[in-house]
């Protein structure tokens, strides 16, 4: 094992769960406390595996056998400490002594945890042409292409100026979010993505070139200004994100008045179609009335 290899985080249902990736044998290990804390919830993930640790050695399990110990940042003081880890094949037979209604979930996530997944946190080149692929395929053009990954890295600029100025809420990151899309838009970002009958998708891979443009102009000009201006906390942020959504609306105003028409599209990229769930239900009552 490579001393110097990074601890990997990855994410199952919002857990982090840490793990090493053996270049040499091809296969990871995990942290076991990550893996109980993200099936049971106890909040004494470690107190329970002391206890199925010492049923095991008791019983003379030999999972007890395949338990190892790796160095991995702890996630209180971002220190190195040895940890008790398990490769995959331990992780799956330690899951079935552990009554867990997430199991069979934790099972399939993380059956889908291939190796060229952990190299892309080695060489991230790998996922970004991953990204640029699944764009070509869905009909993307390579102007698009660039403008959307430039996009996706204003917004982490944007939500590192959000940290700084208190903003730490998932909620608070929607609403300023929603602050920038009203000023240029007239519309939150869900009444945007009902306007393009959208659920699920995302909005930014269903825009038109000039909306990704306009949605990048107000995120940009709005990561600018509460750099100049330094505001801290959701409300004073609020008024920073109002203000980087009305540049963009001045420039859509411009584009709009040059073109002689909106540049708000109802279009979206989808290639299936969602049906009325209102119409579907009134077809029912009355087919069942007949």
């Amino acid at each position: 094992m490579n001393d110097k290899l990074a601890t990997i985080t990855q994410l199952f249902e919002g857990k982090e769960i840490r793990s090493i990736w053996d270049a040499e044998k091809e296969k990871y290990y995990f942290s076991v406390v990550d893996v109980i804390a993200a099936l049971t919830e106890s909040g004494r993930e470690r107190k329970y595996w002391s206890d199925i640790k010492s049923d095991l050695r008791k019983e003379g399990s030999q999972l007890s056998e395949k338990i190892g110990q790796l160095k991995m940042k702890s996630k209180k003081d971002g220190k190195m400490y040895l940890t008790d880890v398990l490769d995959t094949e331990g992780i799956f037979r330690l899951i079935e002594s552990i009554p867990s209604k997430k199991a069979e979930p934790f099972k399939m996530w993380l059956a889908s945890l291939g190796k060229e997944r952990i190299d892309e946190v080695f060489d991230p080149e790998i996922a970004v042409n991953r990204a640029v692929e699944y764009y070509r395929k869905r009909g993307y053009d390579d102007k698009w292409i660039k403008s959307r990954l430039t996009g996706i890295v204003d917004r982490f600029k944007l939500t590192d100026v959000w940290k700084e100025s208190g903003i730490t809420k998932d909620y608070e990151y929607g609403i300023l979010t929603n602050e920038i899309y009203k000023s240029w838009s007239g519309m939150k970002a869900s009444e945007y993505k009902a306007y393009k009958g959208l659920r699920k998708e995302s909005l930014r891979d269903n825009m038109t070139d000039i909306e990704v443009v306009l949605t990048d102009l107000g995120e940009v000009a709005t990561r600018e200004l509460a750099k100049e201006h330094k505001p801290y906390g959701l409300e004073q942020n609020k008024k920073i994100a109002q203000m980087g959504g009305s540049a963009a609306k001045a420039a859509r105003d411009n584009i709009e008045k040059n073109l002689g028409k909106t540049v708000i599209s109802n279009k979206n990229s989808l290639n299936y179609q969602y049906l009325d769930e209102k119409l579907l239900e009134d077809k029912k009552k009355s087919e069942s009335n007949e």
